[in-house]
């Protein structure tokens, strides 16, 4: 019997892997990992560490380093995110109002803090002041007329195309990975797949950057979405500054499910409806140390934020409302009706949409990102310029119908007001019979609404950071505004009917439109979303609208019904199955009586399985075997004869395996056996050496048998996150079912398109 290995300096026989060899344990891009895997070797160094915490003083002091490294990510990434989303939010209010005119006396100052620094504005004028001049005034020194208004009209449409041309070129170029919203990527990356740069620094920049101009061209998008992907992408990268998240795929998902809370917190400024998010809408594992790490990083994140003051309002949200009228039971009517519209609206955006989408991927128009994001930006800029609730930012635009008429005195939402007592503003035309204005606002909000619903299901996926949350909502608030509108001047009018009885007091509002448009925006971020919990929560913190929770979860159930009648799949989920991406939903349901032998590999008329034998195959045939097909590993037997099973080999680390042998042992030819158990086999004494490859194999494969339900076996797949199982009948080898099998069956039992699964 020859010698089986390379003699330790102890004297020992070292076995293959014994030391740590660069690559092994990584994974190939465009693939799943193996969540048991990853969870055993993390208890192993844990426990490896906790053992030499006893040795030494510095070994303890390594043990605490690496017990406290991930709040001290946590706290890196809250505060990274945090200023990131500052900035961003301080540039998009500059650059918005820098397509309609600028500060004479700081150029980066927007609107606002320019007005605020002028001594001459007054509180009834505060928008105007000298030192803040329109483009027509700059260049022509004309304020009023036609002339005027074209060229302020004219910048406008420059300004919008210049930033959009930007943006697109920027992703384009530099960071392909930086377009769309990122959350469908962001769901599947946390189940376990692996998109390689998708999370790296050069997107991080990029989507920053680019962030910015699309919000600043006033496209129908928000920066909400997004910034949850440039929260992870810091998330991400510092990880990578730990050993303990950088070589351990599943710990590094734990922190990116936290990160993914942190950016929620600072989208909306709702740091527990962030946590709520990564647990209800994108994280596939989440245990009780990664709720406690997400509460952390999303309160930093929201602290960070709050100390920038970007708002410059000395809170953490924009659409911070105060109510001063109470809801009434009989409102809960108009609150659902306000839910089904939310249910229609979702549906019809998803079908649109995706159809849009799947058209641009299947037709030239792909071909052409930049002519499609210039087309979409010029007629966006065109059509919205005449409409003042279009004109300005979306988010501008949603704070205005949130808030109730005592905040808006001014605005065009609350001309139409009509008080018993004359002690609300009514339309500011002499001779005009009061209440005509209702008319006015309510074509122009209608407008606005007919356009936003039909431009944003063509921007939505454009090759630009895209986020769909403040459009959503701006449709929904739109619509719960006129809604609002119909009901007050209803209850104004009929006062002495017996359901609108006491609803009109001296010196208030009938009803309160503002309550019904944050309604409305619960009710289509919902449709769209399927959110819930997460929505709730996330709009009373955004509003700081607490004692309306029960219209805001009336209106999000009543949407999320109406949407699962015609298919349960949100935006994200749609995005996710037509990208071909594996992600298995836990909400999906698969009731169907099939096997596990129905599904497995090979089937009947299939060439037999490719297996690897313990101790009678050579390293030629295992390589001409790994060279002849492309699966992600392969089942170890006894023998061809029996099929026992004893293990399952990966791919990638059979590969490195052999190279670094090759490389670190003498004696390894294309002749040499390979064996996978503790003895090496009885071999001719002028045999090459064997390589012993019993640490590349894992010893508990997750098996089932082949009478085994697949709906069983779905759930084995979800809450375990397997890459593969094998299939037995009394430990004998039957074939095998992957995560790809899994969703093309699922895929054919729901009458899809089996073949929309592409990846591995």
């Amino acid at each position: 019997m020859v010698n089986t290995g390379v003699i330790s300096s102890s004297g020992n026989l070292m076995d293959f892997l014994d030391e740590p060899f660069p690559d092994v344990g990584t994974y190939e891009d465009f693939h799943t990992i193996d969540w048991l895997r990853e969870k055993s070797r993390d208890t192993d160094r844990h426990r490896k560490i906790t053992s030499k915490s006893k040795e030494s003083i510095w070994e303890f002091i390594k043990s605490l380093l690496d017990a406290w490294s991930g709040w001290a990510v946590m706290l890196l990434i809250g505060l990274l995110a945090g200023t990131l989303a500052g900035v961003i939010d301080l540039a998009v209010d500059w650059m918005t109002d820098l397509k309609e005119g600028i500060c004479l006396s700081a150029f980066w100052y927007s609107h606002e803090q320019c007005c605020w620094t002028s001594n001459e504005t007054t509180f009834e004028d505060r928008d105007k002041c000298p030192l803040w001049q329109k483009w027509s005034e700059l260049l022509v020194n004309q304020s009023e007329g036609a002339s005027a208004y074209i060229l302020n009209y004219l910048m406008y449409i420059l300004w919008a195309l210049l930033f959009a041309f930007l943006a697109v070129s920027l992703v384009r170029v530099f960071a392909p990975y930086a377009c769309g919203s990122g959350i469908p990527e962001i769901k599947t990356i946390l189940s376990g797949f692996i998109i390689r740069g998708y999370l790296g620094k050069w997107t991080l920049l990029i989507k920053t950057v680019t962030l910015v101009l699309v919000v600043s061209s006033g496209l129908s998008l928000g920066k909400e979405g997004p910034l949850v992907h440039v929260a992870c992408c810091c998330g991400n990268f510092f990880s990578s500054l730990f050993s303990k998240y950088s070589k351990n795929e599943g710990k590094r998902r734990e922190v990116l499910s936290a990160a993914a809370a942190a950016g929620v917190s600072v989208a909306f400024g709702a740091p527990i409806g962030g946590v709520l998010f990564s647990l209800e809408e994108v994280s596939y594992y989440f245990p009780l140390k990664t709720l406690w790490r997400s509460f952390f990083a999303a309160l930093v994140a929201a602290f960070t934020l709050r100390s920038i003051n970007p708002f410059g309002n000395s809170r953490l949200v924009l659409f911070y409302v105060e109510y001063h009228t109470p809801w009434y039971m009989a409102e809960l009517f108009p609150f659902i009706l306000l839910g089904v519209f939310g249910g229609l609206w979702g549906t019809l955006f998803i079908r649109c949409n995706i159809a849009w989408c799947r058209r641009r991927k299947t037709t030239k128009l792909g071909k052409y990102p930049v002519l499609e994001v210039i087309a979409v930006t010029a007629i966006t800029a065109i059509v919205a310029y005449p409409n003042p609730y279009t004109r300005r930012s979306t988010s501008e635009l949603i704070s205005e119908l949130f808030n109730d008429c005592g905040a808006l005195e001014s605005s065009q939402l609350c001309d139409y007001i009509n008080d018993p007592n004359m002690t609300r503003p009514v339309d500011d035309i002499p001779d005009r019979p009061a209440g005509v204005g209702v008319y006015t606002a309510i074509w122009q909000l209608a407008l606005a609404l007919i356009f936003k619903i039909i431009i944003t299901i063509f921007t939505f996926g454009m090759k630009i950071p895209s986020g769909l949350f403040i459009p959503s909502m701006a449709v929904g608030a739109m619509a719960g505004r006129m809604v609002g509108i119909g009901v007050e001047q209803l209850a104004y009018h009929h006062h002495d009917w017996i359901i609108f009885r006491n609803w009109c007091r001296p010196g208030a509002d009938c009803v309160t439109p503002g309550l019904y448009a944050m309604v409305g925006a619960a009710a289509c971020l919902g449709g769209v979303t399927r959110m819930t919990v997460s929505l709730v929560v996330i709009m009373f913190e955004l509003t700081g609208g607490l004692e309306y929770i029960v219209p805001l979860m009336a209106a999000a159930v009543t949407s999320k019904w109406v949407a699962d009648a015609f298919g349960k799949e949100g935006i994200y989920e749609a995005h996710i199955h037509l990208n071909g991406y594996p992600f298995l939903d836990v909400k999906d349901e698969f009731t169907h009586r099939t096997l596990a032998t129905d599904v497995m590999r090979p089937r009947r008329g299939e060439p037999p399985l490719s297996v690897l034998t313990q101790d009678s195959m050579t390293v030629e045939d295992v390589e001409t075997l790994i060279k002849e097909t492309d699966y992600n590993g392969f089942p170890v037997v006894v023998s061809r004869d029996s099929e026992r099973l004893i293990g399952f080999a990966q791919r990638r680390e059979l590969i490195l395996a052999i190279k670094n042998a090759r490389q670190r042992q003498e004696g390894i030819v294309s002749d040499s056996v390979m064996y996978f158990t503790e003895e090496p086999p009885e071999l001719p004494a002028n045999s090459p050496q064997p390589l012993k490859l019993r640490r590349v194999l894992n010893l508990s494969p997750f098996t089932v048998t082949d009478h085994t339900p697949m709906e069983t076996v779905v759930d084995i797949f979800r809450k375990l996150g397997l890459r593969q199982c094998l299939v037995t009948r009394s430990g004998r080898l039957l074939g095998i079912i992957t995560k790809k099998d899994v969703l093309r069956h699922m895929a054919q039992m729901a009458n899809q398109d089996p073949e929309s699964i592409m990846f591995n």
